[in-house]
């Protein structure tokens, strides 16, 4: 295979996208199941500031640009494919499912999460320095928190939806799949799991680690039974 045919330029955007992929997933997973338990200790409350000051920038930094490569090589990735032609409409239904979740979360990283952790990191550095310590790095905290959570929720389903559009045929059982009806239900449930993050609350199922992963599975269980009841 020629690696300048159309062929060759999909898979190598497939392999910048795995590579972005699992780094940015890789830092989100580690913020969320290492690094946020371990602040919440009390041997984790006296590492706070350095390691807002010297580690978190550096996994925010991976973990921003590991978004952002992964949003726009996935996106040419499914938009060639589209202009190309050639799959089902059934494929489209399910790799856009993993599409659209992962839209979320690349918004999440983007316009939600960093900004908030950018104001967290320079009241850390003020603080450090003796200045004093700026209220609305409190305040925004929750929200980020909130954020992180929902896109490691929004990941496990996006990353089972991925591999079904290739690798899971079976997924489909109608004549006549109903794609634009299933592509609705999965932005409505999306939506409404976004909401979440600017509600000012957490429901006790994000608000420890074993909760999210079981909403993640329970999240990939509904959309399941929706694609097979649609598709």
């Amino acid at each position: 295979m020629a690696i300048f045919s159309l062929d060759g330029f999909l898979i190598l955007l497939r392999w910048i996208h795995f590579m972005a992929g699992i780094t940015w997933i890789g830092m989100l997973y580690y913020l969320n199941f290492a690094q946020t338990p371990f602040l919440a200790t009390e041997l984790g409350g006296t590492a706070r500031s350095p390691m807002l000051r010297g580690l978190v920038p550096s996994v925010l930094w991976w973990f921003r640009w590991g978004a952002m490569i992964t949003f726009l090589t996935g996106w040419t990735i499914v938009i060639t494919k589209m202009v190309v032609g050639g799959s089902s409409s059934v494929y489209y239904a399910t790799i856009l499912t993993g599409g659209f979740l992962g839209t979320f979360m690349w918004f999440n990283v983007w316009f939600v999460i960093m900004p908030r952790q950018y104001k967290i990191m320079a009241n850390a550095e003020n603080v450090a320095a003796g200045k004093p310590a700026d209220p609305a790095a409190a305040a925004v905290a929750p929200v980020a928190g909130r954020a992180s959570r929902t896109n490691t929720l929004f990941s496990i389903p996006m990353l089972f939806f991925m591999g079904a559009a290739s690798h899971f045929p079976q997924l489909a059982s109608r004549m006549e799949p109903m794609v634009v009806p299933y592509l609705v239900g999965v932005l409505v449930i999306a939506a409404i799991c976004e909401a979440n993050i600017f509600t000012g609350t957490v429901p006790k199922p994000l608000s420890t680690v074993s909760g999210t992963i079981h909403s993640g599975l329970g999240l990939t269980l509904v959309l399941y039974v929706l694609a097979a009841a649609l598709l």
